[in-house]
């Protein structure tokens, strides 16, 4: 699979630690996806991933959980897209 970010944001607070939102296509699926990012120290990361506006189908979601869960790199492509964003 292949993802291209199309924006991301990070925010970090005291209270909250860190918290970060990346919108990205995954070519050949018809929908765009966002993923929620949150850390409270910034090393392990919890996600939640939906579709950005228009739900697609069960199988593109699924397909691209199992991916993120299974290829780091891509994980890592995500995460690095909305702490650069906090740098900013």
């Amino acid at each position: 699979m292949q993802l291209k970010v199309q924006g991301a944001s990070m925010a970090h607070s005291e209270e909250n630690g860190y918290l970060g939102n990346v919108v990205f296509a995954v070519e050949g699926h018809g929908e765009p996806y966002e993923v929620t990012l949150q850390s409270d120290t910034g090393d392990d990361w919890n996600y939640s991933l939906h579709f950005l506006d228009t739900p697609g189908t069960e199988e593109e979601i699924l397909a691209v959980e199992e991916w993120l869960e299974a290829d780091d790199d891509a994980f890592d492509e995500l995460l690095y897209a909305a702490e650069q964003a906090l740098e900013e």
